[in-house]
């Protein structure tokens, strides 16, 4: 199978200082991963989206705001969210590298692609920078492919509720947004009944689930609430946001995925993905190991290949709980057996 695998140098100058965890080394294990994945991986370096592009998802002032920033020098926009002064160009390149990708799984040119960028993206606002984010990568590249008449379904597997992404399109009946993520925990946000509005009423999709949720629960979210949806919704796309700190490894979470949760997961998409239509985002993620190991595992498992037989970690009662209540209401909205 074809991988696309998009990067730039750029990447590692968006300098967050020698201590903040979403540092230039994660892009080097995503990208020891895809390439150790033992799939036919093409290099390409992604163009800078444009400001029309960020307008349809971002404020032209937030925009500017962020540009003569990042030009100033940078520093903390917020607590957690650092900028430097090639920060600018690197996100510009995290924006673009969707819309590239997806002209050119169009074209023919490969299977699939995996975009290894920072900063990141799912938890950006329309206004406002969050959670490491300054754009909204995986929505610009929605809402572009969205523009064109095409249904996107967007899943999101990052341990964080994607708030930035979950906003973009609450109202939005071409994209529908499924998020497995860690609750409560930051932002905040992503509780069962955020469920959309108006167009986009029963397209966002939130399993909510507590601190030590294993594969054994992930799996089965898989195969009663996000693959049926995509089913039914049968999209022309389908973008992952694919964080890797839901990983037992990872610092900064409490979940307790394995490397084959995350190949098995792939796969399982695989199985109802429009061929030669699915996209990779990289988001959170903080172990280098578990990165690079599970980068691969998302690659193999989505090209149908062996990618690891550890078992899944079980879960705690309360998770079941959580995914009985999701799979009730998903299957009366989406009027689901």
């Amino acid at each position: 199978m074809r991988v696309l695998l998009y990067h730039h140098d750029v990447f590692a100058k968006h300098d967050t200082g020698p201590w903040h965890p979403e540092r230039p080394d994660r892009l080097v294990a995503a990208v020891a991963g895809v390439v150790g994945s033992g799939l036919d991986v093409i290099r390409r370096e992604p163009g800078r989206a444009s400001l029309d592009t960020l307008w349809e998802i971002h404020t032209p002032s937030y925009v500017r705001r962020i540009e003569q920033f990042c030009k100033a020098g940078g520093g903390a926009l917020d607590g957690d969210t650092v900028v430097s002064e090639d920060s600018w160009e690197a996100a510009l390149r995290s924006a673009g590298a969707g819309i590239d990708a997806a002209a050119a799984l169009r074209a023919g040119e490969a299977e699939c692609a995996f975009l290894a960028v920072r900063p990141p993206g799912h938890h950006a606002r329309a206004a406002e920078a969050l959670g490491f984010c300054l754009f909204n990568n995986i929505a610009v590249t929605a809402a572009s492919l969205a523009a064109r008449g095409e249904r996107v379904a967007i899943v999101d597997w990052d341990v964080h509720h994607g708030n930035g992404t979950q906003e973009t399109f609450y109202e939005n009946g071409s994209v529908v947004y499924l998020s497995l993520h860690e609750f409560p925990f930051y932002p905040g946000t992503g509780w069962i009944d955020e469920d959309g509005e108006q167009a986009g009423s029963g397209h966002i999709i939130n399993l909510p689930f507590p601190a030590r949720t294993g594969g054994d629960v992930y799996a089965v979210a898989m195969e009663r609430v996000i693959l049926p949806v995509i089913r039914e919704f049968d999209p022309h796309w389908v973008l992952v946001s694919s964080g890797f700190d839901a990983h037992r490894n990872d610092p900064l979470a409490d979940q307790m995925l394995v490397d084959a949760d995350y190949g098995r997961m792939a796969a399982a998409l695989a199985s109802v993905a429009p061929a030669g239509r699915t996209i990779f985002f990289l988001e959170g993620g903080y172990d280098l190991q578990a990165i690079e190991a599970a980068s691969a595992a998302v690659l193999r498992g989505t090209a149908g290949l062996p990618f690891g037989d550890e078992p899944p970690e079980e879960s705690p009662h309360r998770s079941h709980q959580i995914l009985e209540l999701v799979a009730g209401k998903v299957a009366a909205d989406w009027g689901l057996s």
